[in-house]
């Protein structure tokens, strides 16, 4: 049998699997009390099942050991999974007990650890335009611990719409599994395979998960979802492209877009870094009048859209390129970030020098303003 065919037939299985494990983790999610109830900061109207996660690390787990045994180091593939194992743990505690965020963090930290002395996945270098090939040396401890939790959180933090974290999650696992398909050697070609099981675990509980949900990611699978993601990108993306460091950052642009802004703008307005708000992407895109689907739509186009930056990155070799490339980028994405209001009504410089420039009336009046108070 072809080999390519055999291995899409297996992923294939995997979907089915997860479509069948989903319904029967609901039931349990029930019965254990793992249940979002209705707040001021949930958007669910009625009690809902969270640990969703669990169907797809049960999948995952299930099709990596015994149906791609042929396919995945062994050593690699038990090492990868006690970490997620680690995560998951984290993660139903949190959905039925609802652990304070030091004892998340705790956990997060014990699988960041788990995947750099067990499993060996390093942050070792990088390569920036103009600056080259890097060697991090003994800053890749740390590096790798903060790389694996703030992106980590970064998912967990976008979690908040049906179907939004776990479709982002599968546009950011497939971009990152295509560039190590294309770009790594082929003695490598077990972290594609890896990566795509999983996306092929997430895809079987999609349905089940998209609006209106039946059942949410819960802690279990947020988590999940972006220490995979995090550690994948360590694999898929070492040595695969020549922007080894900006690459990452634009696949996986939307929650780490939306964690910087949240970071700026409880600074900005002086509070605590772990407040909870209800200013992020998806709340934003909500108060503007987008649907529920709506904003899901329209958050998932800008993952495809960093995906795509990060593809022709990936494929640029020009530094020039790459740094007006990415120039454009932040000076979009902060103009986009203003006008849907990410960090409030009263910080909005870009469009104020915008204003200044382009509105002779605009700057006439500010002239006014600080003649006045002068």
């Amino acid at each position: 049998m072809n080999i390519r065919y055999s291995i899409m037939m297996k992923l294939f299985i995997t979907i089915i699997i997860s479509l069948i494990l989903t319904p029967l983790v609901r039931i349990i999610a029930f019965r254990i009390g793992a249940t979002d109830k209705p707040g001021p900061r949930r958007v669910n109207k009625k009690v809902m099942p969270t640990m969703g996660g669990l169907a797809i690390f049960i999948a995952f787990a299930f099709s990596s050991i015994f149906l791609f045994k042929d396919y995945l180091p062994q050593r690699y593939l038990f090492s990868i999974l006690l970490g997620a194992l680690i995560i998951v743990i984290t993660g139903v505690l949190d959905d039925i007990f609802e652990l304070k965020p030091k004892q998340k963090l705790f956990g997060i930290l014990l699988a960041s650890l788990e995947i750099y002395f067990v499993a060996d996945i390093h942050f070792d270098s990088l390569t920036l335009p103009f600056f080259g090939f890097v060697e991090l040396g003994w800053l890749s401890f740390p590096m790798t611990l903060l790389w694996i939790v703030a992106i980590t959180n970064a998912v967990n933090l976008i979690d908040g719409l049906d179907g939004l974290a776990s479709g982002v999650s599968i546009i950011a696992l497939t971009t990152i599994g295509l560039i190590g398909y294309f770009f790594l050697h082929s003695s490598q070609i077990y972290i594609p395979i890896l990566i795509f099981i999983l996306v092929a675990a997430i895809i079987g509980f999609f349905p089940y998960n998209f609006y209106p949900a039946t059942i949410y990611l819960g802690d279990t699978g947020a988590l999940l979802l972006g220490f995979m993601t995090a550690v994948l990108s360590l694999q898929g993306l070492k040595n695969a492209t020549l922007i080894t460091m900006i690459t990452p950052m634009f696949i996986l642009g939307v929650p780490i877009t939306d964690t910087v802004y949240a970071i700026l703008r409880r600074t900005i307005n002086h509070k605590p870094i772990s407040s909870a708000d209800k200013m992020h992407l998806h709340h934003r895109l909500l108060s503007l009048g987008f649907s529920h689907r709506g904003a899901v739509m329209t958050i998932y186009a800008l993952a495809l859209v960093f995906s795509f930056i990060a593809l022709i990155v990936s494929y640029n070799n020009s530094a020039w390129g790459t740094a007006l490339l990415i120039i454009a980028v932040l000076i979009g994405l902060e103009l986009f970030a203003e006008l849907i209001g990410l960090m409030g009504p009263n910080h909005q410089p870009l469009l104020y020098l915008l204003r200044l420039i382009g509105n002779k009336d605009f700057r006439e009046e500010e002239q006014r303003k600080h003649k006045n108070k002068n």
